[in-house]
């Protein structure tokens, strides 16, 4: 729908909720820009259409015969637009707030955003804090994390139904290969996103981290062009890690007073050796190291990696990305 004829009707549809009386056809032409430039028998076919698909939308405008007019008149009445009054309950009102918070850093948080905006506007409370519930297991915590950032894209070619190519390193080695896959979804598990589909090299179903995607996610061919297969599951696909994770531990200098939670979860954390008193080196475990990577260059200038150095590597990267 043209950016013209979405006005057309959102003006229409405004002038018909705010009259006191129906209005005849000659006035709604004269009230509603993007009418008064047309003749008249232009106006009557725009006009016809432009009702009929506001009633398709369920948006219904009534039309009233006056016996003392030659013209019936057109409103739309506020009790038949407006929604019901919306109710949540508090568990349901959390679990809005937490999933607006999925979408803060994907391609979704301005629609997230506004639809939060508008319960609020109509007088709902909506909890966008983690652990809004106050419940007596603790509060609740956000786990998914969107900052990979192959997910726009990824997310974007399921959407269309786009083959897509990128470059993937596998768990537990450096090699990159190009991957070319048809996409089906993307899914979360255990605070980790993952793209199921085909994968047109090894010709077989396969899933893909989406923190181990390395440079940019290219489509390839037109919308439409991927099918996905009835009664594909998803989530089976990705029920079980691709290979063995190995724990492994990252020697981390950490600024002094800052990273408290980095601190929390290393095994041990010590004054930085030759180094100036602002310094402490702290022992992380990890075992992705992207994921590391993610969180270390979120942490700025507070944090280095030392050692190991494909994870030092991985940090740079996301820098550098950044950067440019």
């Amino acid at each position: 729908m043209s950016r013209r004829k979405t006005e057309r009707l959102l003006n229409l549809v405004i002038c018909l909720l705010a009259t006191g009386r129906p209005l005849s056809a000659e006035q709604i032409r004269h009230a509603v820009p993007g009418y008064d430039r047309d003749g008249d028998e232009a106006f009557q076919r725009m006009f016809e259409r432009d009702k009929n698909e506001l009633r398709e939308i369920g948006i219904p405008i009534d039309v009233v015969r006056d016996p003392w007019e030659d013209e019936p008149g057109y409103r739309i009445r506020r009790e038949s637009y407006e929604l019901p009054e919306i109710t949540l309950e508090p568990d349901e009102a959390a679990v809005l707030g937490l999933a607006a918070q999925v979408w803060q850093r994907a391609s979704l948080a301005e629609a997230a955003s506004g639809a939060l905006l508008k319960l609020r506007a109509g007088g709902v409370a909506t909890d966008e804090t983690v652990g809004g519930l106050g419940r007596a297991g603790g509060a609740l915590e956000l786990r998914v994390d969107t900052r990979d950032p192959a997910f726009p894209p990824l997310w974007e070619a399921v959407r269309d139904r786009r083959v897509v190519r990128f470059d993937y390193r596998s768990s537990g080695s450096e090699s990159v290969r190009t991957r070319t896959v048809e996409p089906w979804g993307v899914v979360s598990r255990r605070g980790r996103w993952y793209l199921a589909g085909f994968d047109r090299d090894r010709q077989a179903p396969r899933a893909f981290r989406l923190s181990r995607v390395t440079g940019q996610v290219a489509t390839l061919g037109r919308p439409g062009a991927v099918e996905v297969p009835d009664g594909v599951d998803l989530r089976s696909m990705v029920g079980f890690p691709e290979e063995p994770v190995e724990e492994r531990v990252a020697v981390i200098r950490v600024r002094r007073g800052t990273c408290q939670g980095l601190r929390q979860l290393a095994r041990a954390v010590r004054p930085a050796a030759g180094e100036p008193e602002e310094w402490d080196e702290a022992e992380l475990p990890f075992s992705d190291p992207e994921r590391l990577a993610g969180w270390m260059a979120s942490l700025g200038s507070d944090v280095e990696v030392v050692e190991p150095p494909d994870a030092r590597e991985a940090v740079i990267r996301r820098l550098k990305g950044t950067l440019a």
